[in-house]
């Protein structure tokens, strides 16, 4: 699949345009770069049978800039990634996809983008912009969800740990992506092999300080993530801590009953009470009234 980039992309059947008058789009296949790339005679010598797409990427070589990326896709907790291979000179971009990642994104630019000023540098600066297009309504909607979480824990509710763990993992991927992508659009923005213009370099500048923001964003929120960690420890440590001064206060109270029982539990043969009408009843009371004026002194020094 071929474009020239001109007010918009246009479909042409092959690249036609050597002469760099105007700048080219392809998306190929593995099968059709290996078969097309002596024909087009494009001056580029990357043998991407050995390319093993790990990250977003870019690397400078002699006569064109080569990379990847991997984008990664959140869908229903589990992490995947969208991955395709390029390769730029100063005449275009080609894109080798294997899944059509890359079609679907160069049809949206086709159909929304319009330009008074084409260049390959603008086609680059959209093409980057449309795969973190969505980005920053997610991370909003975990932002909104970490606020509601921390909400609940401050009403003391029961919440789900594992829950703010995935999402922990989620916005670490998400950072290691912007991370990335801001290095890749540095990369481009230097200009080794001059092949953009020095008017449409600010292109790259501008996405990698919109990637920089979503960096912010992604960092911040992993560090919200550690609060509500942390909020949820302590809150879990009140609760062990309340119910130890509760079994505290309760051997408090009833240690002087021990105690008591204890002392009248042992086979005396003199003592007051025994022969008293009202000896066992003074006894019981004053017990009663032992683990009553406890408890007031605890609820008074509010340690129950």
């Amino acid at each position: 699949m071929y474009y020239l980039i001109e007010n918009t992309l246009k479909k042409c059947p092959n690249i036609l345009t050597k002469d760099g008058t105007i700048p080219y789009v392809a998306i190929m296949s593995l099968e059709q770069w290996q078969k097309e790339r002596e024909f087009l005679d494009l001056g580029i010598d990357m043998d991407f049978e050995t390319l093993d797409i790990h990250t977003t990427m870019a690397e400078v070589n002699y006569n064109s800039i080569t990379g990847s990326f991997a984008i990664p896709y959140i869908n229903e907790g589990s992490v995947d990634y969208r991955k395709f291979s390029y390769v730029i000179n100063e005449d275009g971009i080609i894109f080798i996809d294997e899944n059509n990642v890359v079609s679907d994104i160069v049809n949206r630019i086709s159909l929304t983008r319009k330009w008074r000023m084409p260049s390959l540098e603008r086609f680059i600066y959209d093409f980057l912009e449309e795969i973190i297009a969505s980005d920053l309504s997610i991370l909003e909607d975990y932002e909104k969800l970490l606020a509601e979480t921390d909400k609940a824990i401050n009403s003391k509710e029961e919440i789900d740990l594992e829950n703010i763990n995935v999402i922990r993992d989620h916005l670490r991927v998400l950072r290691t992506h912007y991370d990335r992508l801001i290095d890749l659009a540095q990369e481009l923005e230097e200009n080794e092999n001059e092949f953009f213009t020095e008017d449409n370099i600010r292109y790259f500048s501008l996405f990698s300080k919109r990637a920089g923001r979503l960096f912010d964003m992604s960092n911040s929120l992993i560090d919200y993530t550690s609060q509500i960690r942390a909020d949820y420890d302590a809150n879990l440590t009140d609760k062990q801590n309340h119910i130890m001064t509760i079994l505290t206060v309760v051997t408090t109270i009833f240690s002087p009953l021990t105690l008591i029982t204890g002392w009248y539990g042992m086979n005396f043969k003199y003592m007051p009470e025994l022969n008293s009408e009202y000896g066992y009843p003074a006894v019981f009371i004053i017990s009663f009234l032992v683990a009553i004026l406890s408890l007031l002194y605890f609820k008074h020094k509010k340690w129950l």
